[in-house]
């Protein structure tokens, strides 16, 4: 993907119109893209160094993964996992955690629980600002006491990314953020999953896309501890479970014994008209209108975060809207926002010349924030 566009850094960095942070920016974008393979920034760095730390959180001891650079640090970070069953040992987090090492970055993996039972849980956030705390006072070999701590999250996690940074760890320890296709308002991404529906901000036009077929099946297995009754939870996660595998799977053998919570649920999930979202809304039961609201980051402070957040976001997302991290830096104030041309959701394949120029400076950007 990022052949052309190293080309063009060679010619730019020979006329003198480009700084080495945007070449090793490209060296890492590559060796993202190599996964396991060959690279130029494997060739050029030692092989970072793995181990398990213990992280203690208020729901108990839980492992976290250390990615020492075997370099001077430049900086630390906390990666957050994704949804995935595999925790912090998801071979595309492992190689990610490892680049972001080679890059100089001492990183901090928590396996977090929701992570691998894909589900958004609030308590999450407090273990992200316990992470970023333990980050922030280990002593390693390499590194001096000047280093920013940082915190890395993508998609929905990117919610509990900017909520670590407010609760008391977090607000102590955590420099800067860095949000790849976040949110900022959960009703925005509920009426986009649901019905492809979004608005630029401050605007009153709708605007369509098609969405991610998966997106709003994603968005109720992960939230499916919304709902008070443990019957209703099942048979959701069991209509979630088909329509991610095929969204025209089957469901009404199981949808017709829901209850009146179930009901109100699958009910937004399945509308696909951007007006009736709202009532919909209204009409769940008050234990999801809460957890809803608790996982938005409408209504809050974030000006902390001001100078310190780099925000990432494909033009082409179809399970977020890019329009979600325009919101989130208007409420931030000085952010580095980054919108990719031809980016998805986390996929850079396809990106044409444009987007890896813009991927590159955001990259750049992170690289920026280290000491040395």
């Amino acid at each position: 993907m990022l052949r052309i566009a190293a080309v063009l850094l060679g010619l730019l960095l020979l006329a003198g119109c480009i700084n080495t942070q945007s070449w090793e920016a490209t060296r890492v974008l590559q060796d993202i893209e190599a996964g396991a393979g060959p690279s130029t920034l494997k060739a050029r760095t030692p092989e970072p160094v793995r181990q398990t730390l213990t992280l203690e959180t208020d729901e108990g001891d839980i492992a976290a993964d250390l990615y020492h650079p075997q370099q001077n640090v430049g900086a630390r970070i906390v990666l957050v996992p994704g949804f995935t069953p595999q925790g912090k040992d998801d071979l595309r987090l492992v190689q990610l955690a490892t680049t972001l090492a080679r890059a100089r970055f001492l990183v901090l993996v928590p396996d977090l629980q929701g992570t691998k039972d894909l589900s958004v849980r609030p308590e999450d956030a407090a273990a992200i600002g316990d992470a970023a705390a333990l980050l922030a006072r280990l002593e390693v070999d390499r590194a001096t006491d000047e280093q920013e701590v940082g915190v890395a999250a993508i998609s929905y996690a990117v919610g509990l990314a900017v909520l670590a940074t407010l609760t008391p760890e977090g607000e102590e320890a955590i420099d800067f953020l860095v949000a790849i296709g976040g949110y900022y308002d959960t009703k925005n991404v509920i009426t986009f999953s649901t019905t492809g529906a979004f608005r630029e901000p401050g605007s009153a036009h709708w605007q369509t896309r098609t969405p991610d077929p998966q997106a709003k099946w994603i968005f109720l297995r992960g939230n499916l501890h919304m709902l008070n009754d443990p019957e209703d939870r099942a048979i959701l996660e069991e209509i979630a479970r088909r329509r991610m595998g095929d969204p025209k799977a089957p469901i009404d053998d199981v949808a017709d014994d829901l209850g009146d919570e179930g009901r109100s649920l699958l009910a937004l999930i399945l509308n696909d008209d951007q007006d009736r979202v709202p009532a919909l809304l209204d009409d769940l039961p008050a234990s999801a209108q809460a957890a809803i609201e608790m996982l938005s980051l409408t209504n809050r402070d974030l000006s902390h975060l001001s100078n310190g957040a780099i925000l990432i976001h494909g033009r082409a997302d179809t399970m977020i809207p890019h329009t979600e991290s325009e919101r989130l830096a208007r409420a931030i104030g000085d952010v580095d926002l980054h919108l990719i041309d031809g980016f998805s959701h986390i996929d850079p394949q396809g990106v044409g010349l444009i987007g890896q120029w813009q991927l590159i400076r955001a990259v750049a950007d992170l690289i920026a924030r280290r000491s040395n």
